[in-house]
């Protein structure tokens, strides 16, 4: 591990994967359990793959899939600068710089920095709310990350499709009350949805949480997957969850 300098209100946490850790802000908007069923349902990557982690945030997802998959190069953009200053220095506490870069921008300005259709792979864990729906009583950090502020739904579909080569993968995680959006969207911009998953909290719980992969000019069929339940009724990790953080039931 290389040796980090922590800012006020900086932590080091243990992502306990394969010796990863991360750099949080106690008083920003940390990383989730989604972020972290993100990369488990997009890990099946090709060999030497190219993967853009739109709205990177501290940088779990990229530095996550940077050892569930045997890619060669990720690149996280996030739009806020002091976020993905400490995701940069994530990538480098775990000397991960010769395969993740961070890009502090809009990803609507992304073709500023690749060429169209460059990238095999896309994931994102999106802003949740619409910008004119729900609360807004949060600070702008959390403001910028649970709405669509700074970017829409349909930017990142957009953009992703324009950034994917021809039949290349994007995976999202997103609320399923949102559904009906992003399967239109994506259906519009050429990522035919293929392959859908819903999130329990627990399995008598409607879903919270759904896992979605599209594929860039595919044809039309979605499988809708086995639910993903995240606790058993006792309150306890289901197996597939500890498998997921590579953990042994106690």
């Amino acid at each position: 591990m290389g040796k980090i300098e922590l800012k006020e209100n900086e932590v080091i946490d243990d992502l306990e994967y394969k010796g990863l850790k991360i750099i949080q802000n106690n008083k920003w908007f940390k990383y989730g359990i989604d972020s972290v069923l993100l990369s488990d349902f997009a890990k099946n990557m090709k060999k030497n793959s190219k993967i853009l982690d739109i709205g990177t945030g501290t940088g779990i997802i990229s530095i996550l899939l940077s050892k569930k998959t045997e890619c060669k190069e990720i690149i996280g953009i996030e739009i806020q600068e002091d976020v993905a200053d400490m995701a940069r220095r994530s990538v480098e506490l775990n000397n991960l710089e010769n395969k993740i870069k961070i890009i502090n921008d809009n990803i609507l300005n992304i073709e500023n920095y690749f060429p169209l259709e460059y990238f095999d792979y896309v994931v994102t864990n999106p802003p949740y709310q619409k910008d004119n729906s729900g609360l807004k009583s949060e600070s702008e950090k959390q403001l910028i990350s649970r709405h669509e502020v700074k970017c829409s739904l349909e930017d990142i579909i957009i953009k992703s499709f324009k950034m994917l080569r021809d039949y290349g993968t994007f995976y999202m995680i997103h609320r399923p009350e949102r559904l009906v959006d992003i399967l239109y969207l994506m259906r519009k911009y050429k990522l035919e949805p293929k392959e859908i998953r819903f999130v329990h909290s627990k399995a008598k719980e409607k879903p919270n949480l759904v896992l979605i992969k599209g594929v860039k000019y595919s044809g039309e069929f979605l499988k809708v997957l086995e639910p993903l339940i995240v606790y058993e009724d006792n309150g306890e990790y289901t197996d597939e969850i500890l498998k997921i953080y590579s953990k042994e039931r106690k």
